[in-house]
C-alpha cells in the first residue's frame, strides 16, 4: 500500500487526480453524513430548527474540519491555517460575490447586527493571535492552545446566542436554517450513510493533505499558498454553486447568512478545535491573509448598512470579486 501511495505521489497526473479523488470524497462525505444524520434526528422527533442550528451546520463545515484534523496529526500546520482562512475569504470575496453579481442578496437583521460584527471580531482575533505576543509564555507568533481555547469559548458563545435567538425568533431562523430539509431516509439507510460519510471525510480528507503537501513540494510552493487556492477553492464549490443556482432563480436571501455563518463556524470552531488539539505556528504572510478575511466581512458589513434595501446590490459583487482578484495577484505574484 505505500509502495501505490509512494508512486501516485511521484506522478504529477496521479497527484491531480488524487487531490480532485479527495475533494469529491470529502464534499460527497459530508452530504452523506447530513442526510443521515438528519433523517435520524428527524426520526427520533428533533425539529427542523434544531436540526438546521446543529446537523447541517455542523455538517456544512466538516471538509474544512477533517482537512484540518488531518494536516494538524500529520504536522502540515501551514495548509491546517490557510485552509480555513482561505475558506473564508472564497466564501465572502468569490461566492458572495458571484451571488451577489447575479442578484442582489438580502440580508436578514440578525446577519448585519450579530452575525457579520462577530465574523469580522473572528479575522481580528486571528491576526491578534500570530502579531502579538502570548502573555502565557506559550509559543510566540502562532495560535496557540490558549488562543484555540478563546476561539471555542467564541464559538460557545455563538451558540447560545443563536439558540436564544432561534427561541425568540423562530420564524426568522427557520427560513435560514431550513433550506436543506431532513430527508425521509429509513434509520437503516440513514446509519449507512453516515458511515459511508464519514469514511468518504477521512479517507478524502487524507488524500487532499497528501496530494496538497507533494504538489507544493513539486512547484516549489509553500504549503499555505496551496491551501489558501487549490483546497480553500475545492472544498468552497459546492456552495460556489448552490448559491449560483440560488441567484439565477432570484432566490438568495439566505445567501449571506449561509456565508457568514460558515466563516464564523471554520474559525472559532475548526480552527480553534485545530489549534487545542496542536499549536500553529505563523507563517509568511498570514498577517494579509487574516486581516483580508476581516475585511471582506467589513465591506460585506458596509454594503448592507448603506442601503436601504438592506443588500449586497451587483457593484458590491463586482468590487467584491476585484478585491479578491487584487489579493490572489499579489499573494502569487512572488512565485511568477
Amino acid at each position: 500500500m505505500s509502495a501505490i501511495l509512494a508512486y501516485c505521489l511521484s506522478s504529477p497526473l496521479l497527484l491531480t487526480l488524487m487531490l480532485i479523488i479527495g475533494l469529491i470524497l470529502l464534499v460527497k462525505g459530508a452530504d452523506w453524513l447530513v442526510d443521515g444524520a438528519s433523517a435520524l434526528a428527524k426520526r427520533f422527533g428533533i425539529s427542523d430548527l434544531v436540526i438546521g442550528l446543529t446537523v447541517v451546520a455542523f455538517g456544512t463545515s466538516m471538509p474544512e474540519f477533517v482537512v484540518n484534523m488531518v494536516s494538524v496529526a500529520e504536522g502540515s500546520t501551514d495548509l491546517a491555517i490557510t485552509n480555513i482562512l482561505g475558506s473564508n475569504i472564497i466564501n465572502t470575496f468569490v461566492i458572495l460575490g458571484v451571488t451577489a453579481l447575479i442578484w442582489p442578496v438580502t440580508s436578514q437583521k440578525r446577519s448585519r447586527d450579530f452575525d457579520i460584527p462577530l465574523s469580522i471580531i473572528a479575522g481580528v482575533l486571528v491576526f491578534a493571535f500570530v502579531a502579538v505576543d502570548s502573555p502565557f509564555g506559550e509559543q510566540q507568533h502562532g495560535i496557540t492552545r490558549i488562543g484555540g481555547i478563546i476561539l471555542l469559548l467564541m464559538f460557545g458563545y455563538f451558540l447560545y446566542n443563536t439558540f436564544r435567538h432561534a427561541k425568540d425568533h423562530p420564524d426568522e431562523i427557520e427560513v435560514e436554517v431550513t433550506a436543506e430539509k431532513a430527508k425521509p431516509i429509513g434509520p437503516g439507510l440513514a446509519v449507512v450513510l453516515i458511515l459511508i460519510g464519514l469514511a468518504g471525510l477521512v479517507v478524502g480528507g487524507e488524500m487532499i493533505v497528501q496530494s496538497a503537501v507533494q504538489i507544493a513540494t513539486n512547484l516549489g510552493v509553500s504549503e499555505a499558498i496551496i491551501g489558501l487556492t487549490v483546497v480553500a477553492l475545492g472544498t468552497s464549490l459546492p456552495e460556489l454553486a448552490t448559491s449560483a443556482v440560488a441567484a439565477f432563480k432570484h432566490n438568495c436571501d439566505i445567501a449571506l447568512g449561509n456565508v457568514i455563518g460558515s466563516n464564523i463556524f471554520n474559525v472559532f470552531f475548526v480552527l480553534g478545535t485545530s489549534a487545542t488539539v496542536r499549536p500553529l505556528p505563523a507563517y509568511d504572510g498570514i498577517n494579509i491573509d487574516a486581516w483580508t478575511a476581516a475585511i471582506g466581512s467589513i465591506l460585506v458589513w458596509m454594503f448592507v448598512k448603506t442601503n436601504h434595501e438592506r443588500q449586497v446590490k451587483r457593484w458590491g459583487g463586482a468590487l467584491l470579486l476585484l478585491v479578491y482578484a487584487g489579493y490572489l495577484t499579489y499573494r502569487l505574484w512572488p512565485y511568477f
